[in-house]
């Protein structure tokens, strides 16, 4: 039975395929649409859960690597906020020039 299945998505076309995931995509947002908060927030502590145990599991060169991928990311959006600040002051600045 999987084996038939397998064979089936090898020989689908990239259409096929993108329509399938389509299909997929809305039922899972019809499903995610009709759930009860409590049933969102079960769903919510499970995932929570397994990305701890996963996080459990890891070696200390994988942790190493979460870390400093999230350390990246904190750098970034600094980056972007001071890009922003610096923005909007030469905006104001741009202003009272005017007047």
């Amino acid at each position: 039975m999987a084996q038939r299945s397998q064979d089936r998505r090898a020989e689908e076309t990239e259409e096929q395929r993108n329509s399938r995931f389509s299909d997929m995509g809305q039922r899972s947002q019809q499903r995610r649409a009709e759930e009860t908060d409590e049933q969102r927030n079960s769903r919510l502590a499970i995932m929570a859960q397994r990305g701890q145990e996963r996080r459990a599991k890891g070696t200390d060169e994988q942790r190493n690597s979460r870390l400093s991928a999230m350390l990246q990311r904190a750098r970034e959006r600094r980056l972007m906020l001071l890009k922003d600040k610096i923005t909007i002051r030469h905006k104001l600045f741009m202003q009272l020039e005017l007047f």
